[in-house]
């Protein structure tokens, strides 16, 4: 059995390792100012900070038309049996569910849509996990298994400069953001039940990074091997530097550095950053 992996644009997956494990990719949009882009496609991330620091509008985004998924789908049915469908949580954004839909529609191949429950770098450790197994010969059924023992041992935590852009993006309750502006909390925040949600509220960001940390050294204690990625949202050599220091103190983490793009960048704002992690399994 031929099994195609398939993800959408904010699992942030370089072109390199997309062309390596064979991972197809479909795009949301943004919509700006002079038009919309599908993000990874037609923008990159730091064209997109530099339009917005401009634009008189606040950026939209678009999830995928089904048709999209259709179009891909039958043409995966030509040469694959199955498809494992990975996409960001469900509770920020309609494209699982259309990923859902579209494979309801296509004759001849069977599709696993997996709502990854949350996005970017962690959402793209799923569809690596799922790309290496299923060239190692998988099943669906041995992949889609070891990516819920994946979400049991995922974590990630961001901490945003400015709360309005969550709030304005109907991704965070007007209250939480308004609690945060007047005190000038910089809360962590984190994923719970598909959607975002503080963690803790602290009052700047270099505590809430620390707090952050923390996090990190309490899983890394276990002598586990872990992969964790440091998401920056145009603030790479903050990322970088960050990512440096906690390398040093922390040998058995595998760390990487990647990047809010312009999708989820719309919703956290420049200056944000994140850190995911998992165990190696």
């Amino acid at each position: 059995m031929r099994i195609a992996v398939v993800t959408d644009s904010t699992a942030y997956i370089t072109p390199e390792e997309r062309a390596r494990y064979n991972i197809r990719m479909i795009p949301l949009s943004v919509n700006l100012d002079d038009g919309s882009y599908e993000e990874e496609v037609e923008i990159t991330a730091s064209q997109f900070y530099d339009k917005v620091r401009v634009a008189k509008e606040f950026p939209k985004t678009t999830q995928p038309p089904i048709g999209k998924f259709v179009e891909l789908f039958e043409q995966l049915a030509k040469d694959y049996d199955e498809v494992i469908s990975i996409h960001l949580s469900s509770g920020i954004s309609g494209t699982y569910q259309g990923a859902v839909q579209a494979g309801q529609m296509v004759d001849g191949i069977k599709v696993h849509a997996f709502d990854s429950e949350i996005s970017c770098s962690p959402q793209g450790y799923y569809v690596l996990k799922a790309a290496e197994m299923a060239q190692q010969g998988a099943t669906a059924d041995q992949i889609l298994s070891t990516l819920e023992e994946m979400r049991r041992m995922m974590r990630a935590y961001f901490v945003v400069d400015d709360l309005s852009h969550l709030q304005r993006g109907g991704r965070l309750s007007a209250a939480a953001a308004l609690v945060g502006g007047l005190l000038q909390i910089k809360p962590v925040l984190h994923f719970e039940n598909k959607v975002i949600v503080p963690f803790e509220k602290i009052r700047t960001k270099k505590k809430a990074l620390r707090r952050v940390e923390e996090l990190l050294a309490k899983d890394a204690s276990e002598k586990d091997e872990l992969i964790a990625t440091i998401i920056h949202a145009n603030c790479e050599s903050e990322g970088r530097d960050w990512m440096n220091e906690l390398a040093a103190k922390y040998p058995n983490v595998e760390f990487r550095l990647s990047y809010f793009g312009p999708v989820i960048g719309t919703h956290l704002g420049e200056g944000s950053l994140g850190l995911g992690w998992v165990k190696k399994i």
